[in-house]
Parts: structure tokens; sequence; C-alpha cells
């Protein structure tokens, strides 16, 4: 996939409601020890790069040191329907910043109740003198809106089931 299909993709209007959502994203990594670890994220889409924060010591900074490669879903919940997924893959870099970073106190507003956030705010940057700041670089992006947008395998199922062409058109993901 190469870069203008990755943007295409981020433009799209699913994808964008998902990033300025008020739902967390789900990184996936491979931990230090070789294990897959899944974990949700508040997460500030810059345009080129998806932002996250958290504390330098945390066990996924040096796991992304180790093993840049990453997926993220960020997804629609219930009662929302039908469901919207924009699921990513891509490469991260840390660096560690001092103080809070602006991307951090966006996203983290979006997932903050606003009766909370000044006092949310107050705290985080009375307790970070430096952060892990995590660059996620795109480099495939899906959308499924399961209205035009499904699964290939759900696609290619119905295909086949109901005589639309002679099964699988293309590889499985």
């Amino acid at each position: 996939m190469g870069p203008d299909d990755i943007a295409a993709q981020m433009e799209d209007p699913v994808a964008q409601r998902l990033l300025w959502s008020a739902n967390p994203g789900r990184l996936a990594y491979v931990a230090r020890d070789g294990t897959p670890r899944v974990i949700p994220v508040g997460f500030e889409w810059n345009g080129t790069t998806i932002v996250i924060g958290t504390v330098p010591g945390a066990t996924k900074v040096g796991a992304l040191k180790t093993r840049p490669a990453v997926a993220m879903t960020v997804d629609t919940s219930p009662p929302a329907w039908p469901p919207n997924v924009l699921l990513i893959r891509g490469t991260a870099t840390v660096s560690i910043v001092d103080g809070v970073f602006p991307e951090y106190v966006a996203a983290s507003r979006r997932l903050t109740p606003a009766e909370e956030f000044p006092q949310w705010e107050a705290s985080v940057r009375a307790l970070y003198d430096r952060m892990a700041r995590i660059d996620i670089t795109p480099t495939w992006v899906r959308i499924l809106d399961f209205e035009t947008r499904i699964p290939h395998a759900v696609e290619d199922l119905a295909r086949a089931k109901f005589g639309q062409g002679d099964g699988p058109s293309r590889p499985l993901d």
C-alpha cells in the first residue's frame, strides 16, 4: 500500500469520524518476551502519524524500541450499528520528550469528561517531567463499515455461497 493510498484511506469520512471520536484505540505489539499484547490507548492523529503518550518506563516503550511493528484498531461501540472499524498497521518510533506534549493533552480531552478535564490536566502536568512519545506511521490501512466494505473473508464466502463469481477474487488477508 503506497503513501497516496494510505492518505486517501485516512481521509475517508469513516476513518475521520473514528479518528476524532471519543473511542480509545487498541494498540497491538509484541512484548520483549515475544508474546503479543493489545492495550487500549488514547491517541491523536496529526495528519501524518498517530501519536500516543506514556510513561518513559512503560513496558511498551522498551518493546517498541526493539520491535517497532504495530497494529491498531479504532472502532465503534454498541449500540452503534452497523459497526465501523479502522484497521492500521504501521511502524512505531519512540522519543522521550520534556513535559506533557500537546497531542497527549488533545487525545485525553476526547476521553475525559469535560467537568473532570481541568483537574486531570493539572494532575498530569504535575506528575510528568518527561514523557515517552510514540509516533506510529501507517504502512497499511483498511476501513470496514459493514455496508459497502466488509472483511474479505465474508465477501468471499458470500460470493461462493450465493454464486456471484467463482470464489475468492484475491489473496485472503
